[in-house]
């Protein structure tokens, strides 16, 4: 009777547990505008980070709900941010939790080339900050 007790109430445990985690993934299924959180990305240029210059600001593409590079024309994309001139990242702001695919744009000043790169971006969080490096090299 006792086995039968612990076995049936593991059992409910898990199935609640299953169902509570199955409720919060949920909730971050449609990525996109509209929410409370801000994502501060960073442009690294191997381990320098890239800053927004005047003629040249970073720019930050966004697809909402994929985690493979979509392309690399801006109408692959669901939207874009461009940081501010002097800053060393880009705010995307007003995001909902949920699966992304970053791809950023910036002027490495050492080389004077372009660089480009992306990263997939993942998050359960819904407001506040989250801090992202996305990795560029050299573009064409």
């Amino acid at each position: 009777m006792k086995k039968n007790f612990a076995t049936v109430s593991l059992l409910a445990i898990f199935t609640i547990n299953t169902l509570s985690s199955c409720k919060k993934s949920k909730e971050c299924e449609d990525a996109g505008l509209g929410g409370e959180l801000t994502v501060v990305a960073t442009l690294k240029h191997h381990s320098k980070i890239i800053y927004n210059q005047g003629n040249y600001n970073d720019t930050v593409f966004v697809k909402y709900n994929a985690q493979d590079l979509p392309g690399l024309e801006p109408s692959d994309y669901d939207t874009y941010f461009v940081g501010d001139s002097g800053e060393d990242h880009v705010h995307l702001e007003a995001l909902k939790c949920g699966q992304y695919y970053l791809f950023g744009a910036g002027f490495d000043t050492t080389i004077t080339m372009r660089v480009i790169g992306g990263i997939p971006f993942n998050t359960d969080q819904k407001e506040g900050e989250v801090e992202i490096v996305i990795p560029v090299t050299e573009g064409d």
